[in-house]
Parts: structure tokens; C-alpha cells; sequence
């Protein structure tokens, strides 16, 4: 399986934005967009003209690093959300906010979404009752993930380290029991992604 294996705090500098990819250390002082707030590389302090084109491209890579997809799965998400009725953009971010990684980041099992697609991987979680084991696996309404193995204490620290982290409004969370359900998909007004959705939707439709 294709995946990023470069320094990922170069990506939240390259966005100019913080994407939480390394986890805690996103929150601390330690943070590489704090101390160089400009983008990686020999011209990063350059300032740049950028294009409608660039905008557009910039707005993609952004979703596409903030969920940790690559192009081709990111492409076919983007298909589906087409096919569905409603708004395009706004049916891409909630299939995004839909993976099964996401969720469990979400529910505050993970410190990030990188680890949180780790954990899924090592069956740490089941849906329905049922072992998955596949981080893009798409969760619909009603799903109920909840922990296997309660003997797994780095799901417990970063269980309790995100205690004070708000739950999703689309998600019922039982915490002492490691349990989430979802209550239904999220709305774009429960997405706190800062993106401008349409520019990708600009960007497919060329």
C-alpha cells in the first residue's frame, strides 16, 4: 500500500495551516508551523503569484493530506460524492469524515489520524460487532465501533489525554466503555476543516 513517508510537519507548512499530523506534539510549543511559519524548502519566504489553478490544486492537496489519502482513493471519492444528490463538495468532506480512521481519531481513541489508521490496522477495533481492519472503510449511520482489546493501554492514554477534546455532535460517545456510535453522517456546519470545498470540486470538474 502507497502511503506519505516524508516529514509530515512539512505538509502543514507547505499549507501554511496546522493539519494535526504528528499528534500531541501539534498542540505543544514544538509545533514546526509555530517556530517557521512560512513553507518548506530554499524559496519557502518567497512571496508567489499563484494562480487560479494553484489555488484550486493547493485546496486539494490540503483535504488530501489533512484525511491522509492519496490521489487515486481521493479521486474516487470524489465519483462518489458526484453520484450523490446534495452539494458535491460537501458529499466529499462527509465521506472523508466518514472513514473509519477518522472516526476513531475523532472519538478521541488516537492522537492523530496517522495512528488512528494504525490501530485500525493492528484490529484493535470492531463495527457492528464485527473485526475491521480495513482504515478506509466507510461508517454509515447507526454504526457502533467500539474497542477490542481493552487490555491496550495507548488507547487509554490517548483516551484520557483527549478527554477535554469536544465530541462530534454526530456521534454518541460512551467513553468508559470505549464504545461510539454514530448517531448520523455530519453535516458541512460539523466539519471544523477550513477548506473551501468548491475549489476542488473547480478543480475535478476541469
Amino acid at each position: 500500500m502507497a502511503r506519505y513517508t516524508g516529514a509530515v510537519c512539512r505538509q502543514c507548512r507547505r499549507e501554511g495551516q496546522k493539519l494535526f499530523l504528528k499528534g500531541e506534539r501539534c498542540y505543544s510549543d514544538k509545533c514546526a508551523l509555530t517556530r517557521r511559519n512560512f513553507a518548506p524548502g530554499q524559496h519557502g519566504q518567497a512571496r508567489k503569484k499563484v494562480s487560479e489553478y494553484g489555488v484550486q490544486l493547493r485546496a486539494k492537496q490540503k483535504a488530501k493530506k489533512y484525511y491522509g489519502v492519496l490521489e487515486s482513493q481521493f479521486r474516487k471519492y470524489f465519483v462518489m460524492a458526484e453520484r450523490q444528490a446534495g452539494i458535491t463538495g460537501e458529499n466529499l468532506l462527509r465521506i472523508l469524515e466518514s472513514r473509519l480512521d477518522n472516526v476513531v481519531y475523532r472519538a478521541g481513541f488516537a492522537m492523530s489520524r496517522a495512528e488512528a489508521r494504525q490501530l485500525v490496522l493492528h484490529r484493535h477495533f470492531t463495527v457492528n460487532g464485527e473485526t475491521v481492519n480495513i482504515a478506509s472503510y466507510l461508517c454509515k449511520e447507526g454504526d457502533v465501533i467500539e474497542l477490542r482489546t481493552r487490555d491496550c493501554e495507548k488507547i487509554k492514554e490517548c483516551s484520557e489525554k483527549n478527554s477535554g477534546r469536544p465530541t462530534p455532535v454526530w456521534m454518541n460517545l460512551e467513553k468508559d466503555n470505549y464504545k461510539a456510535t454514530l448517531t448520523r453522517l455530519p453535516d458541512r456546519a460539523d466539519i471544523d476543516f477550513d477548506v473551501e470545498e468548491h475549489l476542488i470540486v473547480e478543480l475535478y470538474s476541469k
